[in-house]
């Protein structure tokens, strides 16, 4: 007995009769001819005019402390040791009495923001930056901590919101991957936070892990083959990869692998020179100052002035705010590290102009407690802390929200990590409840069912 495969939809059309058949087939092969030649990543209409075109998420991965950084509390130094009920909040560890900042804050700007000591250049961009201080999340461990900031769910595995907006909006380099990951390793978790999960592959992040501008991407060029013969190559294997996916619709993989191959080819020209920051002025390369996460910043920078949609910059890997051993020495050291660069990226953003269309987020997966954890320690404190947005027509020198008299928990303006995507979307153009992707019989969302635009910062 002789079995046969199926028929694809064009081999069951080619099948039938004339007449209104072969009408409704030509239809339909004319759309799959302009839908084949159109690339996902081309960028597409917003729902609505945008005030920014490109994200940067500066992400302090571990979790830095409120009551350190942005949302100083007075109390902590009247109350110092003390147990207070209001103090007492359940989080991820037993922790003890309440432990003042060992940090000085300080009036920043025209706007008289209080900045803490450990950020004297970011405070000097004070009025260019909405600081929102009642920020609150779900659950204070790392992994779904992490997962919600990044893909608005506590669980693996949800498309992160760089897929999302490549999804929603495409990008405007098609010579460049539209969502790209800066971190010299992996964070907890790992690829599940920049992964493109029910997504199409072709909006999956791409991790840049080594920033030498001659090692950045394994593999990207080919030094045996001329342009015109790689393109030859290239265009056989399209061609059969083509035939092999007109028997398998629907095949996201094979797809995606199609788009990385032409990517890869059209990176060629511009991958190396977008990542290569030796070929900015000296003066501008000290600005940022040295190490890994500033020529990460100054790299957001290049790319997004190249058209790149979304770029995502770890500080580091693992989880390296995570001080849960004395704050001082471990806030200090990272904030020396970073200040600097962030504050130049803010500036350069907006000494190109860039800063009007570039929305930058700065913060990490949950904050730290007030009380001390060990002798000199903060635990994870997911009831409140703060993150700070600049530029793509955010308010700056605003602090929104508050937490409680000792920083422990959200209670004004409360502004959930839900409202916070709702809001960044809301920027880019996007109705956070209309950008829907339709997987396993329902349809799915960054915001999930939740999220509300905080319009009180939008200028």
């Amino acid at each position: 007995m002789n079995f046969q495969m199926p028929f694809t939809r064009r081999e069951l059309l080619a099948r039938t009769g004339t007449g209104l058949g072969a009408l409704g087939l030509a239809s339909l092969l004319a759309q799959d001819a302009t839908a084949e030649a159109a690339s996902p990543l081309a960028p597409k209409v917003a729902h609505f005019p945008a005030k920014a075109k490109h994200v940067i998420h500066l992400f302090m991965n571990g979790g830095p402390s409120q009551v350190d950084t942005f949302d100083p509390k007075p109390a902590l130094k009247k109350f110092h040791g003390q147990q207070p009920t209001t103090a007492g909040l359940k989080t991820e560890r037993k922790t003890g009495g309440l432990y003042q900042s060992p940090f000085a804050f300080k009036k920043c700007g025209k706007s008289g923001i209080e900045v803490s000591e450990i950020f004297p250049e970011i405070g000097k961009c004070i009025d260019d930056i909405c600081v929102i201080r009642s920020m609150h999340t779900n659950i204070p461990n790392h992994e779904p901590g992490l997962l919600l900031m990044t893909c608005g769910n506590t669980q693996p595995i949800r498309p992160s919101m760089g897929s999302w907006l490549l999804y929603g909006l495409g990008t405007e380099n098609q010579n460049l991957p539209g969502f790209v990951v800066l971190c010299p390793g992996k964070p907890v978790v790992g690829p599940a936070l920049w992964n493109n999960s029910f997504l199409p592959g072709v909006y999956q992040g791409c991790h840049i892990a080594n920033l030498d501008p001659k090692r950045v991407i394994d593999h990207i060029r080919n030094k045996n083959l001329t342009p015109e013969t790689q393109r030859e190559q290239l265009d056989l294997l399209n061609g059969l990869n083509k035939m092999h996916a007109d028997k398998r619709a629907g095949d996201d993989q094979l797809d995606a692998r199609i788009q990385s191959l032409e990517m890869a080819f059209r990176m060629q020209t511009e991958a190396t020179d977008a990542f290569d920051v030796s070929k900015e002025a000296t003066k501008t390369r000290e600005e940022y100052g040295k190490g890994y996460f500033a020529d990460a910043c100054l790299t957001a920078r290049r790319l997004v002035e190249r058209g790149v949609r979304m770029v995502q910059v770890f500080y580091g890997s693992g989880q390296p705010w995570d001080d849960h051993g004395d704050i001082e020495k471990g806030h200090r050291t990272k904030a020396a590290d970073s200040d600097k660069a962030v504050a130049a990226l803010l500036r350069d953003l907006k000494r190109s102009g860039l800063l009007e269309e570039t929305l930058v987020l700065w913060g990490g997966e949950f904050g730290r407690t007030p009380t001390s954890e060990g002798s000199n320690g903060r635990d994870h404190n997911h009831h409140g802390f703060s993150v700070f947005l600049a530029g793509g027509g955010v308010k700056g020198g605003m602090a929104y929200g508050s937490t409680d008299e000792f920083g422990f928990s959200a209670v004004e303006k409360k502004v959930h990590v839900h409202d916070l995507h709702a809001t960044i979307l809301h920027q880019m153009g996007i109705n956070h409840e209309k950008l829907t992707y339709r997987y396993s019989g329902r349809d799915f969302r960054l915001t999930d069912v939740h999220g509300v635009v905080v319009k009180d910062i939008l200028a």
